[in-house]
């Protein structure tokens, strides 16, 4: 259990003068990161993508120029947040929610089996990508970016984008063809520095001053809860602070922007725990990075805003938090 693992936490027990070594000097070296450009991978951010789906997507993100891996689990993520059950109520159905009369169309056998089905995660994942390419292939002869053409032509129909020449002048599209491409960040590998948080700072600050709160299942912090929180809660007040809006559960703010790896981490990010390491459904805590190996999080029932070492045999990965990766999540306002 978590709570065996948390048992070493340095609480509140830590110095004045460590603090200010913990989290000055990660500061510090934070800002040094700030002007680095992030990379435009192909290959997928370890654990981003369910094991199950991941060699799927990674094979038929490749399936045209036009996708990626990442791309491709930004818009199974987006349509069904992974539910190979999913279904809507227009009718859209599986994974890559397709509606009826598209997967009609565009369905394919993709395990051999003899049978298309939209509730196969091994027929759908590649239908989706096929039917991306198909988009593409239709618009390729457009004006603009192909990716964002296609995205576009996903969205608002082939004819929509040849006849604006490009992205169609539509709020929905727009938002649509951001979205994507933005969420696509958190799911790809980085082939160089991330930039660090420009929020980091103010979100580590809201968290210190919470250090010592009794935690709360459930806590947003709100005055009828006496202040409390619990983990996620913390994290999406901290960073509500400084104007970022986040998920209120902790496995969708997974995907609120790009994952640094362990020796990559810098103060102000997210940092995540679960049972499953295979399986970014299955996290169940996270905390705030403040450098050092520590982190602030609300650790369980009976226990109080603390510090403690994140290297636990639980530890997923970590997320530095952008604006527009939080605004691409499902559900989030896009306006």
């Amino acid at each position: 259990m978590r709570k065996l693992w948390l048992g070493l936490g340095v609480g509140l027990g830590l110095s004045l003068s460590f603090l200010a070594l913990l989290v000055v000097g990660t500061f510090t070296a934070a800002s040094n990161l700030l002007g680095g450009v992030a990379g435009r991978g192909t290959g997928l951010a370890k654990g981003a993508v369910p094991a199950a789906y991941k060699p799927l997507v990674q094979q038929w993100g490749n399936h045209c120029s036009a996708i990626t891996p990442s791309l491709l689990a930004a818009q199974l993520y987006q349509e069904s947040g992974w539910n190979p059950r999913a279904q809507s109520p227009a009718a859209a159905q599986g994974i890559a929610q397709f509606i009826p009369s598209t997967w009609a169309v565009h369905g394919l056998d993709g395990n051999g089996d003899g049978k298309r089905d939209v509730f196969d995660p091994q027929d759908a994942i590649p239908s989706a990508a096929a039917y991306d390419c198909k988009l593409a292939e239709y618009v390729k002869d457009t004006p603009g970016d192909p990716t964002e053409n296609m995205l576009a032509a996903y969205n608002a129909g082939a004819y929509a984008v040849i006849e604006h020449g490009g992205v169609p002048p539509y709020r929905e599209t727009q938002n649509y063809v951001k979205t994507i491409t933005t969420l696509a960040k958190s799911f790809e590998a980085p082939e160089s520095k991330i930039p660090a948080s420009r929020q980091a700072a103010g979100a580590i600050y809201y968290a210190q001053q919470k250090l010592g709160t009794e935690y709360l299942w459930g806590g947003d912090g709100r005055e009828d809860q006496g202040g409390r929180f619990d983990c996620s809660g913390l994290t999406k007040a901290a960073y509500a602070s400084v104007g970022i809006e986040l998920p209120r559960v902790a496995n969708d703010q997974y995907n609120a922007g790009p994952h640094p790896q362990r020796d990559e981490l810098m103060p102000g990010d997210l940092v995540f725990f679960s049972d499953d390491l295979d399986d970014p459904r299955a996290i169940r805590h996270v905390g705030l990075y403040v450098g050092g190996g520590y982190m602030i999080n609300a650790p369980y029932t009976g226990a109080v805003i603390r510090f403690d070492k994140i290297d636990t045999p639980d530890y997923f990965g970590a997320t530095r938090v952008t604006q527009d990766g939080a605004r691409a999540l499902p559900g989030a306002d896009t306006a």
